[in-house]
């Protein structure tokens, strides 16, 4: 479960920094090349002091409870789902309906995550300043050229890329 008191204690980047390292996915904080995997290495410093620019869920256990740690992040342009087996349609939904998500993010990988369905990747059309998304291996997703139509007329600047047999 999300404690809303420890996001207010830390904030919500070194917060959601936790959440998603228990989880088992890595992050990379603004103004560094390397990815934040251990937990117990977590860098410290002044609350704010390190803001998460791209999260890899490659294999992570994250699940849609926890995606209210995602609500304060303002600086989050890149996000790969990855055989992350507990993401579904209702996961993509709450990603595409946070507020600084879709302000923020650029890029989106969503690969190998057997619970999603085309009803999920069509709720990403909130996320307005998506550049790049990249569909593959997602067996769910049933009408590939209507979703993808979909997709392409409310984000016309959207790079998609499908591997989708």
């Amino acid at each position: 479960r999300v404690d809303y008191e420890r996001i207010e204690a830390v904030g919500p980047d070194r917060a959601a920094s936790e959440w998603l390292l228990r989880c088992g996915a890595l992050v990379r904080y603004q103004g560094s090349q390397k990815w934040q995997q251990d937990y117990n290495g977590l860098p410290t410093g002044a609350l704010g002091k390190y803001k998460i620019e791209a999260i890899n869920a490659t294999d992570s256990c994250i699940m849609y409870r926890g995606f209210d740690y995602l609500d304060g992040l303002e600086h989050v342009t890149d996000i790969k789902l990855h055989k992350c087996i507990y993401i579904q349609d209702q996961c993509l939904q709450r990603l595409s309906q946070t507020k600084n998500l879709q302000k923020s993010l650029l890029r989106l990988q969503i690969i190998s995550c057997g619970n999603v369905t085309d009803k999920g990747i069509i709720a990403l059309h909130k996320l307005t300043n998506l550049e790049y998304l990249y569909l593959s291996d997602l067996p769910g997703i049933r009408e590939k050229k209507t979703t993808a139509d979909i997709l392409q007329q409310a984000l016309p600047k959207l790079e998609l890329e499908l591997d989708l047999e």
